[in-house]
């Protein structure tokens, strides 16, 4: 495990309340005075299918034999072609964690207990209690599985029922057919389109749908996750 991320786990070193409040840990999470966590710390989320472990770059390695597949990031705002690359990318994720603003996930098929992809919590603001997932790769050979379904509901689940969040945000490009079809799917609502919005590692220049979940929509929309869970057995 990376030396900066590993101290997560046995003493956060960002600040974990302000100056003259008292300290707000609860459970291995910062709850604020609203009842919402203030802050993102590394958590494992396990399902029947998938687990979601903290990333780090022990993790390479194993990321490295799946995911250096360019259909896999012909979509991203990220060039990731060989392995030097893809500890950049990791780092980079890493570096969202201990900036405050995310928190990336190594994803684990449970059966074989092999990396078959990475996701991540991401554009945090406890502030107004929203949290973005994305970030997501999948390799080819997960694709259609319940690895991402599972994902999504162990990610949505502890942002709604963890973290206290009342807004999941989910994006993605305006040309990826397949990626907006499956956030429709699990029951996001979209809500437009940020036209010109990002400028893609191949230098398109792509918009961005921005889809959403709010809190009074979690339940019905777990309810439909897990019944697609339940259909795959």
């Amino acid at each position: 495990m990376d030396g900066r991320f590993e101290r997560a786990w046995h003493g956060d070193p960002r600040p974990r309340h302000s100056p003259g409040q008292p300290d707000p840990i609860r459970g291995g999470c910062g709850i604020g005075w609203e009842g919402f966590v203030d802050r993102l710390d590394p958590v494992v989320l396990a399902g029947r299918f998938v687990r979601l472990v903290p990333l780090s770059l022990a993790h390479v390695d194993g990321l490295a034999e799946v995911v250096l597949d360019p259909e896999l990031w012909q979509w991203t705002l990220s060039q990731v072609r060989n392995r030097a690359e893809l500890e950049d990318y990791v780092q980079h994720a890493i570096h969202s964690w201990e900036t405050g603003h995310g928190l990336p996930f190594a994803t684990i098929e449970q059966s074989s207990g092999r990396i078959v992809g990475s996701t991540r919590f991401g554009a945090w603001a406890p502030e107004h209690r929203r949290v973005e997932i994305g970030w997501t790769t999948v390799a080819r050979p997960w694709q259609r599985t319940s690895v991402n379904t599972e994902a999504k509901l162990l990610m949505m689940t502890h942002a709604f029922e963890r973290l206290g969040c009342n807004r999941v945000e989910l994006k993605t490009d305006a040309q990826n057919r397949q990626s907006r079809q499956a956030i429709l799917r699990i029951g996001a609502r979209e809500e437009g389109e940020l036209r010109q919005h990002a400028v893609t590692a191949s230098g398109r220049i792509r918009g961005t749908v921005y889809y959403s979940v709010l809190a009074d929509e979690w339940p019905a929309v777990k309810t439909r996750l897990e019944g697609f869970l339940g259909q795959r057995g």
